[in-house]
């Protein structure tokens, strides 16, 4: 006989009732981690989409040095596109081969980047600005080696007065205006034919060689065998090398056609490009003790872009038994400024040109004399 409380504790299988209104619980989960069981967040996805998106924290300010190094580099842009569009100004105008050019565009570049970025060092930065846009100069201006390289120190010379000047002054303003009288001057040569020193001018040189006047003047009427430059300026710039020479004789009317090394341009796919240069005896007096030859330029591709070469003014004497003094004088009118940087370049240069082509005609003569 079953008991009331036997009846209350027997098991039984019939499924427990519950309310109709009561949502089923979704199944449960099995969390594999059981520390982040706290962490879990079982809302639906209606309960999802309600919420607000969260705030996106903030972007944190740029340091200063970040904020110093976005600054200068776009006045380092701003500072090239500058000088690049006052080359191609100088240029359509005629004035590529004035001061304005070689003293206004680095001064250009370092007032952009030194008034628009702030730099730490003016200087530095103004020198280091300079040497992009002189990599830049070679291939977007179609210069060549020579002229880039003869006109990198006035650059840097410029780049770095200014950058001096301004960093000195940065907080006097009018002690750094009064420099600009100083660099209008700079700049003002070559505009209007202006020019502080001289164009017309002569590289001259003197070498007494072991040889006669005859043979001298033998070697001069000859076509000469052209070596290397010796002289370590020549050979580092590098100047254009005689490679070859057509013609001979002394006599007035007589002519002569020299082939020189091709000039080698910078620019983006440009190609090699042929030099030589013509002249004429315009004077000639020849004798036993010695003589007198003056050969005028009749054309020229391969110096026009530096200088106007006149003539080659060539006289000889005797200096003693078995020797001669020669001077060759190469008289030429300066194109370029500013006057005091290209004037004593040229004048060197030219020097040393006239000592190499005696030293070119004096081993001639000795080798006849041999």
């Amino acid at each position: 006989m079953t008991t009331t409380e036997d009846a209350v504790h027997e098991p039984t299988n019939e499924p427990t009732s519950k309310p109709a209104d009561e949502p089923t619980p979704p199944p449960r989960e099995i969390d594999p981690d059981p520390r982040w069981h706290d962490r879990r967040d079982l809302r639906s996805d209606a309960q999802w989409d309600a919420d607000p998106e969260p705030p996106r924290a903030p972007r944190p300010p740029l340091a200063p040095e970040a904020r110093r190094a976005r600054l200068l580099l776009a006045g380092i842009a701003l500072a090239l596109f500058a000088a690049m569009l006052a080359a191609k100004l100088l240029d359509s105008a005629g004035a590529q081969q004035t001061a304005l050019f070689y003293v206004g565009i680095p001064a250009v570049i370092a007032l952009t980047v030194i008034l628009t970025a702030r730099p730490r060092s003016a200087v530095g930065t103004a020198l280091a600005t300079t040497t992009v846009g002189l990599a830049l100069a070679g291939p977007l201006l179609d210069e060549g080696i020579v002229c880039l390289v003869i006109a990198a120190p006035l650059f840097y010379g410029i780049a770095a007065l200014v950058g001096g000047i301004v960093q000195r002054f940065r907080n006097h303003r009018g002690r750094a205006l009064a420099a600009a009288p100083l660099l209008l001057v700079l700049v003002a040569e070559g505009v209007g034919g202006f020019s502080l020193l001289p164009r017309e001018d002569a590289g001259v040189a003197t070498v007494v060689v072991q040889a006669t006047p005859e043979q001298v003047a033998a070697a001069l009427a000859a076509p000469p065998a052209y070596g290397e430059f010796e002289a370590p300026f020549l050979r580092a710039v590098p100047f254009p090398e005689p490679v070859s020479a057509m013609g001979h004789g002394l006599r007035v009317g007589d002519e002569r056609h020299v082939t020189f090394t091709p000039r080698r341009s910078l620019g983006i796919n440009a190609g090699t490009t042929p030099r030589a240069m013509s002249l004429r005896v315009a004077q000639s007096q020849v004798s036993d003790g010695g003589g007198h030859l003056r050969l005028d330029v009749t054309s020229d591709t391969t110096l026009a872009r530096w200088m106007d070469l006149h003539a080659a003014d060539v006289t000889w004497e005797a200096a003693g038994a078995g020797r001669t003094r020669v001077t060759w004088a190469l008289e030429y009118t300066r194109t370029f400024d500013p006057s005091w940087y290209f004037g004593p370049i040229q004048h060197y240069a030219s020097g040393l040109a006239a000592e190499y082509l005696i030293d070119t005609f004096a081993a001639t003569a000795e080798r006849a004399d041999a």
